[in-house]
């Protein structure tokens, strides 16, 4: 069997989703402690996001490498979802909750959907950030700054406005709770894809993607919060 056949098999498509999806989790993770520099001030927040624009060609390669991971893991998730559904024609409110060996929970059975809700919102918030004010393509000048010298982007300044406002705020807590709800099945599904979980390491693993998928999530959800109650 060729390279191209064994990736379009079930199981290709399973370690296609398994390693795209621990690629994102890695990106998400990084993301999430980059928002965490806000709670050190707008300057090391400003600072922090200059530097990654400073990377210029790096950036637009990582970048263009996000892309394509998204691409894959979206595509090959929803082929895999159909396949199921083909397969299983019967409506997820018939199914119950069931424990080890499947993990089937809420968790799983929403993969599709809350991966779909993830998807669209990454479209919105890069719009909403990366374009926004003072962003490429929309130099407005009232969102620039200069720190140590070094005039750059007031991103924090953006940020701020932006979760000043309830629609904001709750929104996108409302979708970090989504993803939290993505990862805790995601991580478990996608180790065990990869072939690393050994049955006695099951319960520990699930565990385990139940915890890092919480703690992703709360760690975005807390900048937001603490710019609307003005802890920050």
């Amino acid at each position: 069997m060729s390279t191209s056949s064994a990736l379009r098999s079930p199981i290709g498509k399973k370690l296609l989703t398994g390693l795209t999806g621990l690629a994102l989790v890695g990106f998400v993770l990084m993301h999430m402690i980059g928002n965490l520099a806000m709670f050190s001030g707008n300057a090391a927040y400003n600072e922090y996001s200059h530097f990654l624009v400073s990377l210029g060609p790096l950036l637009w390669a990582v970048e263009a490498g996000l892309v394509l991971f998204f691409a894959i893991h979206a595509t090959v998730g929803v082929q895999i979802w159909l396949r199921k559904r083909r397969a299983r024609p019967v409506g997820y409110d018939t199914y119950k909750s069931a424990g080890a060996p499947s993990r089937q929970s809420v968790s799983s059975r929403s993969m599709i959907l809350t991966g779909v809700i993830l998807l669209g919102f990454l479209v919105f918030h890069l719009y909403s950030f990366k374009y926004g004010p003072g962003g490429p393509g929309n130099g407005d000048e009232a969102y620039l700054t200069s720190v140590g010298g070094e005039e750059m982007r007031d991103l924090a300044r953006l940020v701020r406005e932006r979760f000043a406002g309830a629609f904001y705020t709750f929104g996108y807590t409302s979708i970090m709770l989504l993803l939290i709800l993505h990862l805790r099945h995601g991580v478990w599904s996608a180790l065990q894809s990869l072939g690393t979980l050994r049955p006695s390491w099951s319960p520990i693993i699930y565990t385990l993607g139940g915890l890092v998928g919480l703690g992703i999530g709360l760690g975005f959800i807390a900048m937001p919060l603490a710019i609307y109650f003005g802890i920050i």
